[in-house]
């Protein structure tokens, strides 16, 4: 996210509840009524400064609360039981849970509350993997700071939002090209995916760990696994599945 401030101007938070927050104690995923209550918003992001800066931009936006934070996906599932945010703002690339699985773990406990995927990677096939896992919105955090409120509203709205940085065809492209291959990406976990698509780019088992933030042993297995699962092990196989089921563009 382009910030339009000084990082310095933003008070970094703890990973966890707002201590000075008055409906801290409410039960989880209450009937919303957007028009009687602000907007409840949850950030999740591994990284202090970040959440530091959303922070910032999202209390520039009127009648919205950051109402927490969390710095990984354990957190957040307990903060949004804790905290019944309206909307979670959720990185992708985290640490033991990545946002992705964090997200389908919302969906299905929490139906009552809207995600939007805020992160580094803008390629498309990020975008439909988190659409098709149920997200409400998916913004690069190079996006201009005023796509945030215009998502926030369009979500808290029923509707879903894809920044206008993401090629237009993603949402076209959450149903895969055939029922075959969404059977076998079903198979997948959303961590498996990840792997799968940074493979099908190119990058080494040790570029993955590096950019995920995980071992190269826990590379390889999950390597092996989803190898396994597809039923190809090849490298080239591997890229042609990932271009066929809309993973990656060529």
């Amino acid at each position: 996210m382009n910030f339009p401030y000084s990082m310095s101007s933003a008070q970094a938070q703890p990973a966890g509840v707002s201590s000075n927050h008055p409906d801290s104690a409410k039960s989880a995923t209450p009937q919303h009524d957007v028009h009687a209550e602000r907007i409840r918003v949850l950030l999740v992001d591994d990284h202090a400064l970040v959440r530091a800066g959303i922070r910032a931009l999202i209390e520039m936006i009127e009648s919205v609360d950051v109402v927490g934070e969390a710095g990984n996906g354990a957190e957040a599932l307990r903060s949004i039981e804790k905290l019944s945010p309206h909307i979670v703002l959720l990185d992708i690339t985290m640490p033991d849970m990545n946002g992705l699985e964090v997200l389908q773990r919302i969906t299905s406990r929490f139906a009552g509350v809207r995600v939007i995927i805020l992160t580094m990677h803008e390629a498309r096939e990020y975008a439909v993997q988190a659409l098709h896992f149920g997200a409400a919105g998916f913004i690069p955090k190079s996006a201009a700071a005023a796509e945030l409120k215009d998502a926030i509203e369009m979500i808290m709205q029923g509707k879903t939002y894809v920044s206008a940085q993401t090629p237009q065809q993603t949402a076209a492209h959450v149903v895969l090209n055939d029922d075959k291959q969404r059977e076998l990406l079903d198979r997948l976990t959303p961590r498996q995916r990840e792997i799968l698509v940074r493979i099908a780019e190119g990058q080494s088992t040790k570029e993955i760990a590096r950019a995920l933030e995980i071992s190269v042993k826990t590379v390889e297995s999950h390597r092996s696994q989803l190898t396994e699962r597809l039923s190809i092990h090849d490298v080239a196989g591997l890229v042609r599945f990932a271009i066929k089921a809309g993973l990656i563009n060529v």
